[in-house]
């Protein structure tokens, strides 16, 4: 009988690449999971200061080369990187992509959120998967790269951003200046439970301000109801999303609109003189959210929305493109290969949340993936969230092959 592949991937293990391995240290890596995540983060409610403080001085133990950049008071991104031993010259490097905020730990939990705790070979916390134990994954990759003195082409860096959970001001802040280096390649360590994500739609958020005039409730009339506008331009809104289900992408899936905020009104016997809309528009990697609100404020006025005393305001407070990288992809074909020989298994597919490396790739011109311990839809965000021990060491082995075969063509086995 043949072997399975991922036998046959492990088998075909190089001397260098076996050292590498066997110097993944899990406990150090639990352990600055368990940190990460007491260092809390919420956002909002909190900062990634302490967060940051954790890996910097993780960073300083293993004398990795690491810059601070601030993005706002008390939110710096974090930028940490394993420099290859010798004369590397300008040779690309890799880099690894994540976030030091985490969403509100909100009610339902059975233990302390913000106390890191293992149990039954699982990490449990606010952040465990989302994304405290991807960042530790990568941090122990890059300590076990530099334990074995890996022969590495180009630099490893992993960089972290504040702010993701909201509106991205870590990644745009980053986006607004330039990389430490060139890169081959970004791998956003985000949860997909091993995953190779090759892509991922984007997100924006559309704010509508509906302004009217207000009347006694008696005379109606005389007014202009700013909450009855807002109504029928959530029925546009629900049109158009049916619309967009209509063109489904094999990988992504379609654009949607989800209405998640409406706030208006005076009181119950005033004629609404104002109402304001939140929309979230998911986006396909080719859309244009400002392009998307002109148009919807085009429907707006061709619907007579628009019009008699109702005017419609908007703007986009938030966007974050999407991305996708093509399945044979040298960076796809490696991670692939890379979680196999780490004893894990992979698939390719896509991803219909949003994650920051559509702003590498955009802004940068670097392909990226996604590819990270823990579950997105069954763990992050929720109460008692857990990343299992075996996924933190699984992915810390195949982050660490993915360097050494993406950054030394020599250490790859022969196909």
């Amino acid at each position: 009988m043949a072997p399975a592949p991922g036998e046959a991937a492990q088998r075909a293990l190089t001397a260098t690449e076996r050292a590498i391995l066997d110097a993944v240290d899990l406990d150090r890596i639990v352990g600055l999971a368990a940190r990460l995540i007491g260092a809390g983060g919420e956002n909002p409610g909190d900062t990634e200061a302490a967060t940051v403080a954790v890996l910097e001085a993780a960073a300083r133990e293993l004398r990795l080369d690491i810059a601070v950049q601030p993005a706002a008071p008390d939110r710096p991104n974090i930028l940490v990187t394993l420099l290859p031993a010798g004369p590397a010259g300008d040779a690309p490097g890799l880099m690894f992509l994540g976030h030091s905020d985490v969403v509100p730990a909100g009610p339902g939990w059975s233990r302390q959120p913000f106390q890191a705790a293992v149990d039954n070979g699982r990490l449990y916390g606010r952040g465990a998967t989302d994304m405290k134990g991807g960042l530790a994954a990568v941090l122990g990759a890059m300590a076990a790269l530099q334990q074995s003195d890996a022969p590495l082409s180009g630099p490893v860096t992993l960089v972290c951003t504040v702010d993701e959970e909201d509106l991205g001001l870590g990644i745009r802040t980053l986006a607004a200046s330039s990389l430490p280096h060139d890169y081959l390649g970004c791998v956003v360590a985000e949860p997909t439970d091993l995953e190779t994500v090759v892509g991922c739609r984007g997100d924006s958020y559309l704010e509508l301000e509906i302004t009217g005039r207000p009347a006694h409730s008696g005379r109606p009339a005389d007014g202009r109801n700013a909450i009855a506008a807002a109504a029928r331009i959530c029925e546009l809104i629900r049109a158009d999303h049916e619309r967009l289900q209509r063109d489904q992408d094999e990988l992504l899936g379609a654009g949607s609109w989800n209405v998640g905020l409406i706030e208006g009104g005076q009181g119950t016997s005033v004629v609404a003189p104002s109402c304001s809309l939140s929309l979230d528009r998911r986006l396909m990697p080719d859309d244009d959210p400002d392009r998307i609100l002109a148009d919807l404020l085009a429907r707006i006025r061709e619907a007579g929305i628009d019009t008699d005393g109702i005017s419609v305001a908007g703007r986009v407070s938030m966007q974050m493109p999407g991305f996708r990288t093509p399945a044979d992809h040298p960076l796809v074909a490696a991670a692939v290969a890379s979680v196999e020989a780490a004893g894990g298994s992979t698939r390719i597919g896509g991803w219909t949340a949003a994650c920051d490396g559509g702003f590498i790739v955009r802004d940068f011109g670097v392909p990226a993936i996604v590819l990270g311990p823990g579950g997105l839809n069954d763990q992050a965000h929720q109460a008692d969230e857990s990343v299992g021990l075996d996924e933190l060491a699984i992915a810390a082995r195949a982050y660490a092959l993915l360097c050494l075969r993406t950054l030394n063509h020599h250490a790859a086995p022969s196909p």
